[in-house]
């Protein structure tokens, strides 16, 4: 790293200290952070993007940022857990892997950002349509050591120190006495992401999670408490509002997750609802996946209508431009992420791992050829892992597609989706590669001629639909450097240091 790149990084660090600071002295951090932001991100970008993209991936920080400068402001967030999130989040997720050169140099590619990991397939819930058929008879989970290594080398292997976990109901994962919690604390230097029901967020486990401060929890929410319960039980959001009320005493940051169907789409979108939970309830950021017709009681019936997903797109980016509330959507957010992220590809990618060790390319892809297990008692390691035939040609599309092409050449970001979007595309790769079906839910839905004609048309009539918008908002904006909007808004510190670790696009792995 240059003296000129270390500098730079020092200059984000100490804006980055700010952020714990009070009135004042955060908003001016927050308003030169900003502004190199916006140079960095849409004037600077150091890859070949359509403009409109940069745009959005500056709209999308900014709008996180300004959730957690909301947190502080309402003293929703301990001084301990702003200064574990710029030691850990900020210093080791956003700078620290955009420094380990060697690791790229060593491995002859850029590794994924973070892995997703399911360590237990028991549920204290049993959702309608869980795409992982949770439920509290499933007890598969992996042991302690297992999870324990496959966190140690993600992080000796790919310099990666952001971690996210699912499942199953993960704060229900146990190994002897020891607890999701035990993990966290054993690996401090990482940061984690927890999509959970809440309902097992007591004062103690909040305690605890103030103490770490190193993890976020994401709860899951339907809408209110109408939409909550219908899908999750009765009684269950009067659950997670405790839970807040939990999280909220001992001032850890968290957010909610949300699963738009046909049915709550318009709820989940709504201002009403930016009003309960961002306002009221204090959440700094939600997650949105979209129902994918996969697991219990898997239908295409439940999926949100390509005509109603682009509704939802225009309210998303109203939300995020206008009221800076932070919602990501993994498929209406297709150009934040530059495109699908599943099967290990670099520059913010990631692998799934699920209870019983089957590694596949994403939670809602459920189609394997390799097993952590199996993997680890032939002498590999996890980027033995990186090297399945599945992965290699989806990541092959990935940069087809746009991943690698100039911004000219980039497809229609707008449905990035390879399982959602381009059900043949993933139908063809799963056959061909001999990937197998991890439940016998996947296996009916790869074989089904019904279920291929319904996909492969939502995928023709969302493309049909966004197109226009791709080519107009996107493409015709042309690649040329913008200055709209520099400096009008603030940013927190963190997103000036987006442009370090965003670096690791610049290595592309070899297919």
């Amino acid at each position: 790293m240059s003296a000129q790149d270390k500098l730079k990084l020092t200059g984000i660090r100490e804006l980055a200290a700010l952020v714990a600071s009070q009135g004042f002295l955060r908003r001016a951090a927050l308003n030169v952070a900003g502004s190199r932001a916006h140079k960095f991100i849409v004037n600077d970008y150091h890859q070949d993007r359509p403009l409109q993209v940069r745009r959005d991936i500056h709209d999308y920080l900014m709008a996180l940022l300004h959730g957690v400068d909301r947190a502080i402001e309402r003293g929703n967030v301990s001084k301990h857990v702003v200064k574990r999130f710029v030691d850990v989040f900020v210093g080791n997720v956003l700078l620290r892997h955009g420094e380990d050169a060697d690791i790229v140099a060593g491995l002859g590619f850029m590794p994924p950002k973070f892995v997703l990991v399911s360590p237990t397939g028991r549920c204290n819930l049993r959702c309608i349509g869980c795409y992982a058929e949770s439920d509290p008879g499933n007890h598969a989970s992996l042991d302690f050591d297992t999870f324990d290594r496959i966190l140690t080398e993600k992080r000796e292997l790919w310099g990666s120190y952001f971690t996210v976990i699912s499942g199953g109901e993960p704060f229900l994962w146990r190994d002897g006495e020891r607890d999701l919690l035990d993990m966290v604390a054993k690996h401090d230097g990482d940061y984690f992401l927890v999509y959970t029901n809440g309902t097992l967020i007591d004062d103690e486990t909040a305690r605890r999670m103030a103490e770490l401060g190193n993890i976020s929890p994401a709860v899951s929410v339907e809408g209110f408490e109408k939409e909550t319960d219908a899908r999750r039980g009765k009684g269950t959001h009067r659950k997670v509002m405790a839970a807040f009320d939990n999280l909220r005493r001992h001032g850890v940051p968290f957010g909610v997750s949300v699963t738009p169907t046909r049915d709550n789409w318009d709820v989940i979108t709504s201002d009403a609802f930016a009003d309960f939970y961002f306002d009221e309830q204090g959440a700094m950021y939600c997650w949105s996946f979209q129902y994918m017709p996969i697991g219990r009681e898997q239908t295409v019936d439940l999926m949100v209508s390509p005509e109603d997903r682009v509704e939802m797109l225009r309210r998303l980016q109203r939300l995020i431009r206008e009221r800076k509330v932070f919602v990501g959507d993994f498929w209406n957010s297709g150009p934040t992420s530059r495109g699908c992220i599943c099967a290990g590809r670099g520059s913010g990618g990631y692998i799934y791992i699920d209870w019983n060790g089957d590694i596949t390319p994403c939670a809602f892809v459920p189609y394997s050829t390799d097993n952590i297990h199996q993997i680890y008692s032939s002498g590999g390691n996890l980027t033995t892992a990186l090297d399945s035939p599945l992965f290699k040609r989806i990541r092959g599309w990935q940069d087809r597609y746009g991943f690698t092409q100039p911004a000219e050449e980039v497809d229609n970001w707008l449905c990035p989706c390879v399982i959602r979007d381009h059900f043949d595309i993933l139908r063809d790769a799963v056959l061909e590669t001999g990937a197998r079906s991890i439940n016998k839910e996947a296996a009916i839905a790869i074989q089904d001629p019904e279920y291929r004609r319904r996909m492969v048309q939502y995928g023709r009539d969302i493309k049909r639909l966004t197109d226009p918008i791709w080519a107009e908002e996107y493409v015709a904006a042309g690649p040329g450097a913008g200055g709209d909007r520099e400096g009008a808004e603030a940013l927190s510190p963190d997103t000036a240091g987006s442009r370090v670790a965003d670096k690791e696009g610049e290595h592309v792995r070899s297919h």
